[in-house]
């Protein structure tokens, strides 16, 4: 007997306030269940003692993913100056200690200002990039000195909220406006460096990825609720979601047809921006991402074809 095929889940993205404690692969888990497909994926791992904002596709906008973790990011942390630890978070033990009660406001303010703009980070050794195929936090926790070559990224804001001085430590409540690829981490150990005194990340909080904020999302018990009180798990649709991520560009009823073929448009003369845009219908639904070649529009990822 025949099987009927599974319905494809409705598509979207679900904005998630992940509680610490929780790996990012955790949360994937469970909003497969709550949602009822296997077809969940995250875009910028948060790691287990972070929480915040979680960015979780479900169904085709999976496909929009590779698009969210390229924006730039706002954290809200704390940082302990006089510290160092291994992993250069509360996570490690403790490597090096020193007396940070001497550091002054008017140092902080200065280093932090070396630790803005276009800067060389060095990622942290425990951090998820690969070495000849394996993670690099794996090496390090099988005995390895794992060290990271120095790679560009920028910090637009690098902020003093608070601060806290306790015997020979500090703690600096921080926000921090990055590009996509940097570490908060390694800025805390950075500006313990910098300050002669090591540091290391005590707290870490996700508040945006590009326009999408966590005041927007919802926590798993909430998610939970609503599902259990049989509800669905409310997802931001794809055209929405995709506007919120991308430039958008309209599309006539013609050129909808062209893309759900898979064809090539013709691209707007006065269209300097050369990145992925959205193409969007008159209702405001995605048919495919674009992105210039030329005096062309190339379809690179094709949400409604002409087949359906």
């Amino acid at each position: 007997m025949a099987t009927t095929p599974k319905a494809e889940p409705a598509p979207g993205l679900v904005l998630v306030d992940k509680p610490a404690g929780w790996t990012s692969h955790d949360v994937v888990g469970r909003m497969r269940r709550l949602a009822g497909t296997r077809k969940v994926g995250h875009a910028g791992t948060l790691d287990p003692m972070a929480t915040g904002l979680l960015v979780i596709g479900i169904g085709k906008a999976t496909k929009l993913l590779t698009y969210v973790v390229g924006h730039d990011k706002v954290y809200e942390a704390t940082i302990r100056l006089g510290q160092s630890t291994v992993t250069d978070d509360a996570e490690g033990d403790v490597t090096a200690s020193a007396d940070a009660s001497g550091v002054t406001d008017a140092q902080m303010a200065d280093a932090v200002a070396g630790l803005t703009g276009d800067i060389q980070q060095v990622p942290s050794s425990v951090s998820a990039i690969k070495i000849d195929g394996q993670r690099a936090y794996k090496r390090v926790r099988d005995g390895e000195d794992v060290a990271l070559p120095a790679r560009p990224v920028t910090v637009h804001d690098f902020e003093i909220l608070a601060v806290r001085r306790e015997g020979d430590l500090i703690d600096l409540d921080v926000r921090v406006d990055v590009s996509s690829g940097t570490y908060v981490r390694a800025l805390a150990r950075d500006l313990g460096a910098a300050l002669g005194v090591g540091g290391h990340l005590t707290a870490l909080r996700r508040t945006s990825v590009g326009d999408l904020e966590v005041q927007d999302a919802m926590t798993l018990d909430q998610l939970g609720a609503m599902v259990d009180a049989g509800a669905e798990v409310p997802r931001l649709p794809l055209g929405a979601a995709a506007a919120d991520i991308l430039p958008v560009r309209a599309l006539t009823d013609r050129e909808v047809a062209t893309l759900g073929f898979g064809q090539w448009l013709d691209a707007d003369t006065e269209l300097a921006y050369d990145g992925p845009l959205a193409a969007l219908d008159s209702n405001g639904d995605l048919v495919a991402i674009v992105e210039r070649k030329g005096d062309k529009l190339k379809p690179q990822i094709v949400f409604r074809t002409a087949h359906g």
